[in-house]
């Protein structure tokens, strides 16, 4: 297995990780919102050196952007944490930013 898809499963599951534990665990958060961003660009960000073309990578870029909606989805049954449209837009703001640069 590569490793730029190991380093992006890793991060994906740190992040997936992070969005579902409860909310009373978190300490306070100064702007949800750019952790979303930042979050989600940097996943689009890594990849850019997992796809082996431009398609396959459009393709990634749009499961990412599905996942970010998941997350929000799981997030209901998650105690203190509950769907968020704003989080989603940030998440794929975030990876459409990468997108924009990438493609």
């Amino acid at each position: 297995m590569r490793f730029e898809f190991l380093l992006f499963g890793g991060a994906f599951l740190l992040f997936f990780m992070a969005c579902l534990i409860p909310a009373r665990w978190l300490p306070p958060l100064p702007n949800d919102k750019l952790l979303h961003f930042l979050a989600f660009a940097v996943l689009a960000f890594l990849l850019k050196f997992v796809a082996d073309s431009k398609s396959e990578l459009l393709l990634y870029f749009c499961g990412l952007i599905f996942a970010g909606w998941g997350i929000e989805v799981l997030q209901n049954w998650v105690p203190g944490r509950k769907f968020c449209w704003r989080d989603i837009g940030a998440n794929t703001a975030g990876v459409l930013l990468v997108a924009i640069l990438c493609l």
